[in-house]
């Protein structure tokens, strides 16, 4: 049984976007500006854990009809049938099967997922105490998913006080087992330095090891990591592949900053065609540099069809988030009223449909 879950970020500030996020693409030639000079990457701490989700409900609501008998008699003889009713959405079916495997064969992968239906709250009343017994029977039994679960709670001061050194101890096994997640969080921890002393060279080892088994987010750390030299030497073709990879696996910021790359070739041939692509998308997903940027090649066409009053849209949705734009402030200011009343109205359909 396998636990898919998103990626766990730790602390108040995501490493790789305070990195990456300030670089802009070549300015427009009508509205020139000089480029940001990205800040320092602000450590993450572990003080102050940042706990999403561990577990996503189904796209799919499962049939009220649905029941255990539906999931007992799977086509593969080998299927998982505790994970197979949660991957469903059937919860309460998950959580007897995986109680009914506990008890005949004490199964720290069926513990696990006890520990994950309390600390969710799916199919039973949400328990911290007995999510973190649950997880802590299974890491006792040798499962890296429960040890980084416990961690996970540690950190967060859920079913007990906060612990970071037992924290730090339950990431460094799970990711002595191979879990990605946790070794991506223990990276995190050797950056910060709160809780283990600060090694950015063991953070960008830990990053590479994470990054190689597909862990998107530590690709997009390790990017900026290879972007900025920070604790490895500086690489912008090595960054450029980290940022295609992450934005392939959909990480928004990812996306952002690999179609800066390729609107500059930084590190990567020049594509402004697929970089505009890229931009949209991302607009679309709400980011406000890519709004911004995007809007900056429709008023300078660019790349791009000119479309000043498509500009005019992204940059006020842009503003909105605080990512203002003086010399496009100054680029748009000509336009006719009533291509500005064709923005506005644009903006209005935009917030409408948020």
């Amino acid at each position: 049984m396998r636990i898919f879950r998103p990626l766990l970020i730790l602390g108040t500030v995501m490493l790789a976007t305070v990195a990456l996020a300030q670089v802009p693409p070549s300015p427009p030639a009508a509205t020139p500006a000089t480029p940001a000079t990205p800040p320092p990457a602000k450590p993450a701490t572990a003080a102050q854990p940042k706990i999403r989700p561990t577990a996503k409900k189904p796209a799919t609501p499962a049939s009220p009809n649905a029941t255990a008998a539906s999931v007992e008699a799977p086509d593969d003889p080998n299927a998982d049938l505790v994970y197979g009713a949660y991957q469903r959405g059937l919860y309460k079916t998950s959580f007897d099967l995986a109680t009914k495997r506990v008890q005949e064969k004490d199964d720290p992968k069926a513990m696990t997922m006890l520990g994950e239906l309390y600390a969710n709250g799916f199919g039973v009343k949400r328990d911290d105490a007995k999510a973190v017994e649950w997880y802590k029977r299974a890491a006792d039994a040798g499962d890296r998913e429960a040890m980084f679960e416990l961690a996970m709670l540690r950190l967060a001061g859920r079913g007990g006080p906060v612990n970071r050194e037992e924290a730090a101890k339950m990431l460094a096994s799970s990711a002595k087992l191979g879990n990605p997640k946790a070794t991506y969080n223990l990276a995190l921890l050797y950056l910060g330095g709160d809780v283990l002393p600060q090694d950015v060279r063991r953070a960008a080892e830990l990053m590479r090891v994470a990054a190689d088994a597909g862990n998107a987010e530590a690709q997009y750390a390790l990017a900026t990591f290879y972007k900025e030299g920070t604790g490895v030497p500086k690489d912008v073709e090595k960054a450029a592949r980290l940022l295609q990879a992450a934005a392939l696996a959909g990480i928004v910021d990812a996306e952002v900053e690999y179609a800066i790359a390729l609107f500059n070739g930084t590190g990567t041939p020049k594509n402004e065609a697929t970089a505009i692509t890229l931009l949209r998308k991302a607009a679309r997903q709400n980011n406000p540099i890519a709004q911004n940027r995007l809007a900056r090649v429709l008023a300078s066409g660019q790349g791009v069809a000119m479309d000043k009053v498509e500009a005019l849209k992204w940059h006020t949705i842009a503003k909105t988030a605080g990512k203002g734009d003086p010399d496009l402030d100054q680029a748009l200011a000509s336009m006719s009223a009533e291509d500005k009343d064709k923005a506005s109205a644009a903006v209005r359909k935009w917030f409408g449909t948020k």
